[in-house]
């Protein structure tokens, strides 16, 4: 058993936790929770080491036999090291060193999610599980966009990583893409163009929301060819990005007769 904070392991750990420079040089990232490692366990990507403590439930008990069986690098911490190592307020007791991938982009697109400048870590997250929920075909984070890795979004996208192609782009990538797929490009803004439910979203389509704090650049809006908003009768500066970016996405999924 793992018991000292100071063991090379679990500083390891911790600068991944902590530090995303750290996971681009190791080209790694932390996977948290029973939930999301049963995700992990079935998609196809490289699980380096997995930690967990004693006193973890018997579903995460099963995870560890997976794992094991797999040959992936299993060690048991202490309860006072899982909590060191862990980024959230009450551990489950098991997390996960994964190698860092990207799924590969469909080579024709229809439904494509753009995100312009979002900074906030947990916004990106609750996009990235929405945007797999409607079955967005690719998802790209322009420069200056919050760190898909980070424990924040992992804990909030819920596994949408493992089922979304989710890829950093400068716009002149992102153009490319659009254009050679005959992609429509819709902006969200606020209080300008077409009320976003009178416009026709049936493919192929690419939609493109900014930033929580000052919006899209304006590279997105020399991109878009049309500008949608979402009604706000009540008042009101914008909405949260997030919460934007699930209406506009339902909607989407909505028109072209989503089903469960």
């Amino acid at each position: 058993m793992i018991s000292s904070v100071h063991n090379p392991t679990i500083k390891y750990v911790r600068n991944l936790q902590a530090r995303s420079k750290e996971r681009r040089t190791e080209k790694a990232f932390i996977v948290e929770g029973v939930r999301l490692l049963e995700e992990a366990r079935d998609s196809d990507w490289e699980m380096r080491l997995v930690l967990y403590s004693e006193e973890m439930s018997g579903r995460g008990m099963q995870l560890v036999e997976a794992f094991q069986s797999q040959g992936t690098k299993i060690a048991v911490v202490s309860s006072k090291v899982m909590r060191a190592v862990s980024d959230t307020e009450t551990p489950q007791g098991i997390l996960a060193v994964m190698g860092m991938r990207s799924l590969p982009i469909p080579e024709i697109l229809d439904f494509v999610l753009v995100l312009d400048q979002l900074r906030d870590p947990g916004n990106l997250g609750a996009i990235l599980r929405s945007a797999a929920a409607v079955s967005v075909q690719a998802v790209f984070l322009t420069p200056g966009t919050a760190d898909q890795f980070s424990p924040k979004v992992m804990r909030g996208a819920m596994g949408a990583h493992f089922r979304v192609p989710v890829h950093n782009a400068d716009w002149e990538e992102i153009r490319y893409r659009l254009v050679d797929s005959g992609l429509r490009s819709y902006l969200a803004v606020v209080n300008r163009g077409q009320v976003y439910y009178q416009a026709d979203y049936q493919p192929p389509l690419a939609l493109i929301l900014g930033g929580e704090a000052s919006g899209a650049g304006e590279s997105a809006y020399q991109t878009a060819e049309s500008l949608i908003h979402i009604p706000m009768p009540g008042g009101g500066d914008s909405l949260n990005v997030s919460v934007a970016a699930g209406i506009l996405l339902f909607e989407v999924g909505r028109q072209r007769g989503m089903r469960s």
